[in-house]
C-alpha cells in the first residue's frame, strides 16, 4: 500500500496547496475516514507552521512533543480528523480540529482547560459480555455504560484521555449542531426535526434554517449555547 498520494487527489477537506508539490502524506487507516483528517505530518508542518519540511515534522512527532486526545502520538500518518484535540505540551499550546464554514478541516486555538475534553458522537451501539452496553464513537473509541440512554447521534462530551461522560447532547428539537459534509458543510444550525424513513433511505434532519440533511452529517454541539466555536475564515482564503 503506498504510502503517499497525489495532491491532486487529496479530499476537499484539506486545506493545503494542491499544485505545488506532487505528493502528499496518506494517512494510515484508523479512527477518522480518509475524507475527514488531515495525517498528523500535514497538522504540524502545513497547519501549525511548526516545520518546513516533512523530515522535520517526523522528528517533532517521533520526539514526542504531540499529543492528541490527551495520548502521546509518534506516528506522523495518524489521522487528526473532527474534534480532536492537539497538544504541543513544550509549548503550551492546544488546538481543537473542527471544519470551517467551507467545509475545510481547520485547527482552533483554545486554552488549557478547553483541551481537557472533547465532544464525540455515537455512531452505534453493541451489547458485549456482562451484558454491558458499548457506545461506538464517531472518532473509533469506545465506551461502556450501565444503562441504555443514549441514541445513535448523539453527542457526548467526555474527559481526556480518562473517557469519562461529562455531559449528554441528544440529537433533537432545539440543539445546535455543525454540519460535517454535503452542500451546507461546516454550518451551524438550529435542529428543528428529526425524521426516521423507513426502508433504506438516510433519516432526515430538518433545521430552523431553511435547509434539510442526512443524520450523518449532523454533529450536535450543544443545547442552549454551543459547547465549541467554529473557525473564523477570512474573506481571502
Amino acid at each position: 500500500m503506498s504510502r503517499h498520494m497525489k495532491r491532486l487527489t487529496i479530499p476537499k477537506s484539506w486545506k493545503i496547496p494542491k499544485k505545488e508539490v506532487k505528493w502528499a502524506v496518506k494517512p494510515s487507516p484508523g479512527k477518522h475516514p480518509l475524507e475527514s483528517s488531515v495525517p498528523l505530518g500535514i497538522v504540524i508542518r502545513d497547519m501549525l507552521k511548526y516545520a518546513d519540511t516533512m523530515r522535520e515534522a517526523r522528528r517533532i512527532i517521533g520526539g514526542r512533543k504531540v499529543s492528541v486526545d490527551g495520548k502521546i502520538v509518534i506516528d506522523y500518518k495518524a489521522p487528526v480528523g473532527m474534534m480532536d484535540v492537539v497538544s504541543i505540551p513544550e509549548v503550551g499550546e492546544h488546538y481543537r480540529m473542527l471544519f470551517d464554514n467551507k467545509g475545510r478541516l481547520t485547527l482552533t486555538k483554545i486554552d488549557e482547560e478547553r483541551a481537557k475534553w472533547k465532544l464525540v458522537r455515537i455512531t452505534n451501539k453493541t451489547y458485549v459480555r456482562g451484558g454491558k452496553l458499548q457506545l461506538n464513537m464517531h472518532d473509533g473509541r469506545n465506551i461502556l455504560v450501565e444503562k441504555d440512554i443514549y441514541k445513535t447521534g448523539d453527542v457526548l462530551k467526555i474527559s481526556l484521555p480518562e473517557q469519562k461522560i461529562l455531559r449528554h447532547l441528544p440529537m433533537k428539537g432545539g440543539s445546535k449542531a455543525i454540519i460535517t459534509g454535503g452542500k451546507h458543510g461546516g454550518s451551524l444550525g438550529v435542529i428543528k426535526k428529526y425524521e426516521v424513513i423507513k426502508g433504506t433511505q438516510p433519516n432526515i434532519v430538518t433545521f430552523e434554517e431553511g435547509f434539510r440533511t442526512i443524520k450523518d452529517y449532523v454533529f450536535v454541539v450543544g443545547t442552549d449555547t454551543p459547547e465549541v466555536k467554529l473557525p473564523e475564515v477570512k474573506v481571502n482564503e
